[in-house]
């Protein structure tokens, strides 16, 4: 069984990593940062003319028509570049309407980029009040955070037991916050009997949150294969007593280490995207292992790539900070690893009791 990317993929991967290295390089996310501007636009509408958006979109709804690994591609690329726009939440906001004609205006600006959606996920199903039925479920709670919020057009809200999409235009877009993640706009999504509309039931909510889930390991696999080439190139150049401290073998064994992880990362982080993009049987069950690996996996590989720079690693001139900082957010965006080990624990246990397949 082959698990590498087509040679389509691969040229989209190629496609994707050339736009990037001329938009997203280190001195344009850093001149972006000096905006403060919620996101670079420029580069939104670079990745939009493209067809980033409607990479996932079928065909027959103005899109692509391509799939999910494509997306969990662009995600990757996304990742390793720190790219200061809100790619992940479009994806999900654009997944979450997907046959649904009754919003295809909606999904046509969302795909074409001038309007953006936001995503607001959560585990907890009394972390949402619904209330309400005559004019739609009302919503309240207070959930983040959000990526992209501060600027979005609509919020796709996911429950347990539900799916909702919020006008956030009519009802007010929630503030940006201070945040250790300085390349991308975070907020907390307050609501309080916030009107809704219900656009999918438990089902929904269980393949949209795997596909978040997919999405934001992609992301921390770019990021950690970035941060990866960061600290072997600098263990090649930086000089200690005579030689490349690469040749060190405490610095050997953590660049083999970072390697494994980041191997590990991107295995689990392609099937999964492959599986429920297919809806293949054990679909929940790889994404949440996809997730579990890259959280823990990002952590360690961050770690050690901060060990092989040592001082400079923790300087603010270095961009291996943000990769740290950024890694931080998508370890936990869509559940961090602890939620998707109780996840495969439980699914696990149910497939044992009830005697069907595991996978």
């Amino acid at each position: 069984m082959d698990f590498d990317l087509s040679p389509d993929q691969r040229a989209l991967q190629e496609g994707a990593r050339l736009l990037l290295d001329g938009r997203s390089g280190p001195p344009q996310v850093r001149a972006h940062l000096a905006t403060g501007a919620p996101f670079d636009r420029a580069l939104w509408d670079a990745m939009v003319e493209q067809g980033w958006c409607a990479v996932a979109v079928s065909e027959s709804e103005g899109g692509l028509g391509l799939g999910w690994v494509e997306a969990a591609v662009l995600a990757e690329e996304v990742g390793r570049h720190c790219s200061p726009v809100p790619f992940i939440p479009q994806l999900v906001t654009l997944a979450a309407l997907a046959g649904r004609p009754e919003h295809r205006n909606l999904t046509d600006r969302l795909t074409g980029g001038s309007s953006s959606g936001t995503v607001a996920w959560t585990a907890r199903a009394d972390a949402v009040v619904r209330s309400g039925d005559g004019d739609g479920p009302r919503l309240t709670g207070r959930l983040g955070p959000v990526e992209g919020a501060s600027v979005a057009d609509v919020a796709v809200v996911i429950v347990p037991d539900g799916v909702y999409l919020v006008d956030l235009a009519e009802t007010g877009r929630p503030p940006a916050e201070p945040a250790m993640d300085v390349t991308r706009s975070l907020s907390w999504l307050t609501m309080d009997g916030t009107p809704s509309i219900r656009i999918g039931g438990a089902e929904a909510a269980g393949r949209l949150g795997a596909l978040g889930a997919v999405l934001a390991s992609a992301e921390l696999l770019g990021g950690a294969d970035r941060v990866l080439e960061l600290a072997t190139q600098y263990a090649k150049d930086r000089i200690q007593f005579g030689a490349p401290i690469g040749s060190f073998q405490a610095v050997k064994h953590r660049c083999a280490d970072m390697l494994v992880d980041v191997e590990g990362m991107r295995s689990s982080t392609w099937y999964a995207a492959w599986a429920v993009a297919t809806a293949e049987p054990g679909w929940s069950l790889a994404a949440s292992t996809a997730k579990v690996w890259c959280a823990d996996a990002s952590k360690r590989v961050m770690a050690s790539g901060l060990q092989v720079h040592g001082g400079i690693g923790f300087t603010w001139e270095h961009d291996l900070h943000l990769f740290i900082k950024r890694a931080q957010f998508s370890q936990l965006d869509y559940g961090d690893a602890a939620h998707h080990r109780s996840s495969l624990a439980d699914e696990l246990r149910s497939s044992v009791l009830t005697g069907t397949g595991v996978m």
